[in-house]
């Protein structure tokens, strides 16, 4: 009886220590417009992230180069001119939802996202709102922020200064699985 109590416990501890939700698809946007300028805007379609839905903590990687342009050389500018693309190939986020609970999510909730951008090998600390919502067995996640070009020594050449802004606007927008 008392191996049966003890296999019992352990299943349950396991499965509520793991239960993490993932996604591979996540879409991660960012806008550095200037008006009556084109468009500096891409869309990343392929940012990972996990969450654990226990402790609230969230983790994300995406590569800098699957960010993807309406104009080709502006995509060749970004990765090689900008980002560095070849030295610093990943962005990452480590961080926190505060007071997440995934029983609490019904319609929408809104919780604290708070963590550390890692950009160019820099880190950049960031606090945020998320909005999480359930549609059937997926957890839904929107969140925006907004970062400086100078907090990652981003240099924007002269030429073009007016033409690109100094505060880029990320959006994030993820689809989240159970990890089974």
């Amino acid at each position: 009886m008392k191996k049966i109590l003890l296999l019992a416990f352990l299943f349950l501890s396991v499965s509520i220590v793991a239960q993490k939700y993932y996604t591979k698809t996540g879409k991660t946007q960012f806008k550095a417009s200037v008006e009556a300028f084109e468009p500096v805007e891409a869309t990343n379609n392929s940012t990972t992230a996990i969450i654990n839905v226990n402790s609230g903590e969230i983790a994300s990687l995406l590569f800098v180069k699957a960010f993807n342009f309406r104009v080709a050389l502006m995509q060749e500018h970004f990765n090689e001119n900008y980002m560095d693309a070849s030295t610093f190939p990943k962005a990452t986020f480590k961080g926190t939802i505060v007071g997440f609970n995934l029983s609490e999510i019904s319609d929408t909730k809104k919780y604290i996202l708070n963590g550390i951008l890692t950009v160019r090998g820099i880190e950049k600390e960031i606090e945020t709102f998320a909005v999480f919502s359930k549609k059937e067995d997926k957890l839904l996640m929107q969140a925006s922020f907004e970062v400086q070009t100078a907090d990652f020594k981003i240099k924007i050449p002269k030429i073009v200064r007016n033409k690109i802004a100094g505060t880029i606007t990320i959006s994030l927008a993820y689809e989240f699985i159970e990890k089974k």
